[in-house]
């Protein structure tokens, strides 16, 4: 699980009374777990804040207001992007807008990339199976 440092655990606490419209939307779809799913809010990932988090899927949620098309902030939003990717972490962005407009699409959307993400952790084991792995080159199996 990836965790964030004690000065983001205090700002997260204090972000979770500060939700914006869309957020407080958002969220109140996703702590009803859909599809199964887990999520938190304003989840402290290292230096940065996650809007919402499925730990068990490894897919962070972000919000995107208006502020986030200024030129700025989008580089910032890469640098988080790449710092979650790097932790295993993938980043779904979603249109303020569109949570608003229709959080039903929203959270149907989310809980398929949740259930993508999961299957393909699920079907790329670490190890082999039980009788070995598989023979090396002009070699048989007996």
């Amino acid at each position: 699980m990836i965790r964030g440092q004690s000065n983001t655990v205090k700002l997260a606490r204090k972000l979770r009374s500060e939700m914006t419209p869309p957020e407080v939307a958002l969220w109140q779809a996703l702590r009803k777990r859909p599809g199964s799913h887990k999520f938190r809010r304003q989840h402290p990932a290292g230096i940065y804040m996650l809007d919402c988090f499925c730990a068990k899927a490894r897919q962070s949620i972000e919000i995107d207001g208006k502020a986030h098309d200024n030129t700025a902030v989008m580089a910032k939003d890469a640098a988080r992007s790449q710092f979650l990717h790097q932790q295993g972490i993938a980043t779904t962005r979603i249109p303020a807008k569109l949570v608003l407009e229709d959080i039903e699409a929203v959270v149907q959307r989310l809980v398929q990339i949740c259930d993508e993400r999961m299957e393909r952790m699920t079907c790329s084991p670490l190890h082999h199976a039980a009788h070995g792995p598989p023979p090396l080159a002009r070699e048989d199996r007996v």
